[in-house]
C-alpha cells in the first residue's frame, strides 16, 4: 500500500489543482498520471447545474465513441422468433429468448455488459427492473435499446464499436468510460470530446445558468484532472 501511496503521490504532484486543462493538455497528463499496473480506463465526470429531483432537468442520452472503449463488449439481446435469428446472425453473445432465460437473469445473471430488447419482448424484459435497472443494464427506448427486429443489426453493431449511454446520478453528476490509458493521445481526445458534445446536446431547456459546472478525467486509481468547461 506504501509504494502505492508513493506512486500517487509523485502523479498527483504532475497536476495543477488549480488550473483548468485544455482537452489535450488534460489528455496529456492523464496517460502521464497513470499508475496502475494494467491498462487503466480514462473516466470523465461531470458534475452539471442540473437539479436531479425534477423530471425537466434530467440529463440522458448515448453517444457512439468513434475509436470505441478498449474492451470486449457482451451483447444480451432479448428477443423471439425471427428477432433471435436475426441477433444472432449480428453477433449477440446471448438471446434471452425462452422462460429460463428470464428466469436466470431473475436469479441475478448479469453477466453482460449492454442488453437490447425488441418491443414484443419489454413485457418479459421488464419484469427484470430489480436486477437490470441498478446495474443500468434495462433496455430503453430513449437510449436506442429498444429496437426493431430489422434494426438490431445496427444496434449491436453500435454497442460493440462503444456506444455508452450516460445518465444523471442522483447528485446530478454523469460518470463515463471514454477509453484505454494505452489509446493514442488523438484517439483519447476525439471519445472525450464526442462524449462532452453529446453532454451539451442533452441540456434540458429547463436549465438555467451554467449547464457544465465541472468536467474532470482520471485514469483507473490517478489523480482526478479539471478540464476548462468553455462555459
Amino acid at each position: 500500500m506504501a509504494k502505492a501511496g508513493k506512486k500517487y503521490v509523485a502523479a498527483l504532484a504532475k497536476v495543477d489543482r488549480n488550473k483548468q486543462y485544455s482537452v489535450p493538455e488534460a489528455v496529456a497528463l492523464v496517460k502521464d498520471t497513470s499508475i496502475s499496473k494494467f491498462d487503466g480506463t480514462v473516466e470523465c465526470h461531470v458534475r452539471l447545474g442540473v437539479d436531479p429531483r425534477h423530471a425537466d432537468q434530467q440529463v440522458r442520452g448515448v453517444v457512439v465513441l468513434p475509436n470505441g472503449l478498449g474492451k470486449t463488449v457482451r451483447i444480451l439481446v432479448f428477443a423471439q422468433g425471427e428477432g433471435a435469428r436475426l441477433a444472432q446472425e449480428a453477433g449477440a453473445d446471448i438471446v434471452a429468448d425462452t422462460d429460463d432465460w428470464i428466469a436466470k437473469i431473475a436469479a441475478g445473471f448479469t453477466d453482460f455488459d449492454v442488453a437490447i430488447a425488441t418491443p414484443d419482448m419489454m413485457g418479459k424484459a421488464g419484469r427484470l427492473g430489480k436486477v437490470l435497472g441498478p446495474r443500468g443494464l434495462m433496455p430503453n427506448p430513449k437510449a436506442g435499446t429498444v429496437a426493431p427486429a430489422a434494426e438490431l443489426g445496427r444496434v449491436i453493431k453500435e454497442a460493440r464499436a462503444g456506444r455508452i449511454e450516460f445518465r444523471l446520478d442522483k447528485s446530478g453528476n454523469l460518470h463515463v468510460p471514454v477509453g484505454k490509458v494505452s489509446f493514442a493521445q488523438d484517439k483519447l481526445q476525439e471519445n472525450l470530446t464526442s462524449f462532452l458534445d453529446a453532454v451539451r446536446k442533452a441540456r434540458p431547456a429547463a436549465a438555467k445558468g451554467i449547464f457544465m459546472r465541472r468536467i474532470t478525467i482520471a485514469a483507473t486509481m490517478g489523480p482526478g484532472i479539471r478540464l476548462s468547461t468553455g462555459e
